[in-house]
C-alpha cells in the first residue's frame, strides 16, 4: 500500500512536471496584443501533439466603418479587449443572381495569422498581405467557404513558410468604385480602403511579432491587379518591400476604367439622382440606399453582344491623385520594390467560357466566322485592320491543323494575351526598365484544372492557382493528389523565401529549381508544374504574339475616338470590330448597364476596356 502510494506521489511528481513543462510550451501564444485601437485577443491553435502553435485574429477594424462614397478614415478605438475571433461580414455586394445583395457597409477588418514556435513568440517576421479578386465587384478577406474551410485562411502559408499572413476587406462595385471622374466623386473608394489596410500593417504589426520593414503585398486577379496599382500609387511610398501580381497587373485593359462618368449616370439614372450635374448627382448618390446602388448595376452573364470584357463598369480610375497618371507612367514609384507577376496558361479559359460556350461542348464546333466576330469584338479600336490583323496570325496553325480541339485552343489563347499575359509581360518590362534596387521575376503557371466537367485540353484556368498558394491540397488532403501537394508546396516555398529575402530561391524553405531573375534580354520566366527541374526555367514567352500585341497592332491606326461612337458589331465581316489589352489608347463600346438591353456605347471620348465577371471562386 505504501509503495502505491510512493508510485502515485512519484507519478503526481511526474504529471506536475509535465504540466510546468506544458505550461512553458504553451507561452508560444501572443495573448492579448495592444494595438493603436487598443487590446485585441485571437485564438491560438495548435498545430500537432508535438508541434507548433499559430495565432489567429479575425476581424480586426483596420479603419472606421465607411460612409458610403467617401474616403475610409482612421479607426476611434475601443475600451476593453476586442475579442478578435470570428471573421466579419464582407463589403455590400450582390449576390451571384445579382437580385439581392449581402455583407453589410461596416466592412472594413483584417484578419492575422501568426506562426509561433513551441518555446518562445515569434518576432520580427516577414508579413504577406493577401488582396483577394472578383472583378472589382465581388469578394471577401477570408474567401468563399465550404464547410468552414475559408478559401483564403493563411494559416499554411503562414506555419510552412515561416511568415505572417493577413487578409482584409475592401468595398467593390459601384460602392467601391463609382466615379464622376471628377472631384464630386472621385472613385477608388476600394483602393483607399487597401491602402489603409497596408498603412494599419506597417504601423501596428510589430506587435504581432511581423517586421514593419518587410511587407509584402499579394493578390489575384483583380487583387492582382490592386497589388500593382499599390505599388505604382505614391500613397504607398515607403510601405511596401515586395510585391506578388497573380494573373492580372495595372495596365491590363479591365484595370482602370476609362469613361466612368457613363457608368455613373446610368447609375444614377436608376436610382432617379441628377444627371445632368456632376456636384448634384453626387450628392443624391451618397444619400442613395447602398443596397439601392448596389443593385443599380447588373453584369449580363449570357446573350451579350459583344465579348464579356467590355460589361464591368465600377474598376479603379486614373484621379489625378490615388492613381496620379496613366499606370504605364508610374513604373518609376516601384523601383525599389522587388515585384513577381505571372499567369496561368489558360487564363483566358473562364472568359471564352462566356463568349462563346461552344468551346467546353465535345459537339459544338468553333467555325472560322464564330472566332472573326470575337476578334473583332476584341479589336474595335482598331477597325477591319485590326480585326483581320489579328485573326490571320491567331489562325495560322489552322492550316495543318484542322481539329476543333486546336481551334477552341486558339479561342482560349486569344483571350488569354489580350487579358492577361501580353500585359502582365509589358508590366515586368516596365518594371525592370525602371528598377533601381529591386528585382524582377515572372512566371507561368501551368498545371492543368482540376474541374471535372471541362475538356482534357484546358490547362489552368483563371483563378486555378489560389487553392496551391493557400496550400488547400494540405487543408483538404482528401479532395488533392499527391502531385498537387508537390505544386502547392513548391508555390508557398517560392512566395514565403520571395517575401523574406526579395529572392524566391532563398529563404526558410527549400525550392524544387532555381528561378532567375527576368531580365528584358533573356525574358526568363519559371514554368510551374509538377515536375520541376532546371528545364522550368524558360525565355520569351510567346514571343510571336508578344511582338504582333506591341509593334503591329500597335502601329495600325485608331478608327474610333475622338469622340465618334463604334457602331455595335453586327456579326458580318464588316462589322466595326473592340479593344484590347494591348492597347492602351482603346476606345471601347461600354455597354448599357441593362442586362436585357443592347449595349449603348458610351458617347465622348472613352478609352480603354472593360473587364468580363471573374467568378473564380
Amino acid at each position: 500500500m505504501h509503495g502505491q502510494a510512493h508510485a502515485m506521489g512519484h507519478l503526481g511528481l511526474v504529471v506536475l512536471g509535465l504540466t510546468c513543462c506544458w505550461a512553458v510550451v504553451s507561452t508560444a501564444k501572443l495573448g492579448a496584443v495592444y494595438t493603436e485601437g487598443g487590446f485585441v485577443e485571437g485564438i491560438n491553435k495548435k498545430l500537432s501533439l508535438f508541434g507548433n502553435y499559430v495565432d489567429i485574429f479575425r476581424g480586426i477594424p483596420f479603419a472606421a466603418p465607411p460612409k458610403a462614397l467617401e474616403n475610409p478614415q482612421r479607426h476611434p478605438g475601443w475600451q476593453g479587449t476586442l475579442k478578435a475571433k470570428d471573421f466579419k461580414k464582407r463589403c455590400r455586394q450582390a449576390t451571384i443572381t445579382q437580385d439581392n445583395t449581402y455583407g453589410e457597409e461596416d466592412c472594413l477588418y483584417l484578419n492575422i495569422w501568426v506562426p509561433q514556435g513551441k518555446k518562445e513568440v515569434s518576432r520580427n517576421l516577414p508579413v504577406m498581405i493577401w488582396i483577394y479578386g472578383g472583378a472589382f465587384l465581388m469578394g471577401a478577406g477570408h474567401g468563399a467557404n465550404f464547410l468552414s474551410n475559408y478559401l483564403y485562411d493563411g494559416e499554411e502559408i503562414a506555419t510552412r513558410g515561416n511568415v505572417i499572413v493577413v487578409t482584409f476587406n475592401y468595398r467593390v462595385g459601384p460602392l467601391g468604385f463609382l466615379s464622376t471622374g471628377d472631384a464630386n466623386l472621385p472613385g477608388n473608394y476600394g483602393l483607399r480602403d487597401q491602402h489603409m489596410a497596408i498603412a494599419w500593417v506597417k504601423r501596428n504589426i510589430a506587435a504581432f511579432g511581423g517586421d514593419p520593414n518587410n511587407i509584402s503585398i499579394f493578390g489575384e486577379s483583380a487583387g492582382g491587379a490592386s497589388v500593382s496599382l499599390q505599388t505604382l500609387s505614391p500613397y504607398n511610398k515607403g510601405l511596401i518591400r515586395r510585391a506578388i501580381s497573380q494573373s492580372g497587373v495595372a495596365v491590363c485593359s479591365w484595370a482602370i476604367q476609362k469613361n466612368p462618368l457613363f457608368w455613373a449616370k446610368r447609375i444614377a439614372e436608376k436610382v432617379g439622382c441628377p444627371l445632368d450635374d456632376t456636384a448634384r448627382m453626387a450628392k443624391c448618390l451618397k444619400i442613395t440606399d447602398p443596397r439601392a446602388l448596389t443593385l443599380a448595376y447588373k453584369m449580363p452573364l449570357a446573350g451579350m453582344e459583344y465579348p464579356a470584357l467590355h460589361y464591368l463598369g465600377f474598376l479603379p480610375v486614373v484621379d489625378g491623385d490615388f492613381i496620379p497618371d496613366d499606370p504605364i507612367k508610374l513604373y518609376a514609384n516601384a523601383a525599389d520594390i522587388d515585384y513577381i507577376a505571372g499567369v496561368n496558361n489558360m487564363d483566358g479559359h473562364i472568359f471564352a467560357s462566356v463568349d462563346m460556350p461552344a468551346i467546353n461542348k465535345n459537339k459544338a464546333e468553333v467555325t472560322e466566322e464564330d472566332f472573326y466576330k470575337l476578334v473583332s469584338g476584341l479589336t474595335i479600336t482598331k477597325g477591319l485592320r485590326g480585326a483581320n490583323a489579328t485573326f490571320d496570325i491567331y489562325t495560322k496553325p489552322w492550316a495543318h491543323d484542322t481539329s476543333q480541339e486546336t481551334r477552341k485552343k486558339t479561342v482560349v489563347d486569344l483571350e488569354t494575351d489580350i487579358l492577361f499575359l501580353v500585359p502582365t509581360q509589358f508590366a515586368v518590362a516596365q518594371h525592370r526598365a525602371n528598377a533601381k534596387s529591386a528585382k524582377t521575376y515572372s512566371y507561368m503557371f501551368s498545371h492543368p484544372s482540376r474541374m471535372p466537367i471541362y475538356p482534357k485540353w484546358v490547362g489552368a484556368d483563371h483563378a486555378d492557382d489560389i487553392q496551391y498558394v493557400f496550400g488547400k491540397p494540405f487543408a483538404t488532403p482528401l479532395g488533392y493528389r499527391t502531385q498537387d501537394r508537390t505544386v502547392s508546396k513548391a508555390m508557398i516555398a517560392y512566395w514565403t523565401n520571395f517575401a523574406r529575402t526579395g529572392d524566391p530561391n532563398m529563404g526558410h524553405s527549400a525550392v524544387p529549381t532555381h528561378w532567375d531573375p527576368y531580365t528584358v534580354e533573356s525574358g526568363n520566366y519559371l514554368e510551374i508544374t509538377k515536375k520541376m527541374d532546371r528545364n522550368s526555367m524558360k525565355q520569351h514567352l510567346r514571343t510571336n504574339y508578344m511582338q504582333f500585341w506591341t509593334l503591329t497592332y500597335q502601329a495600325l491606326p485608331t478608327v474610333t475616338g475622338n469622340g465618334a461612337s463604334p457602331a455595335p458589331p453586327s456579326g458580318d465581316s464588316d462589322a466595326t470590330p473592340t479593344p484590347h489589352s494591348g492597347d492602351p489608347d482603346a476606345t471601347p463600346t461600354a455597354p448599357s448597364v441593362d442586362s436585357d438591353a443592347t449595349p449603348a456605347p458610351p458617347s465622348g471620348d472613352s478609352e480603354g476596356a472593360q473587364m468580363p465577371i471573374v467568378i473564380g471562386f
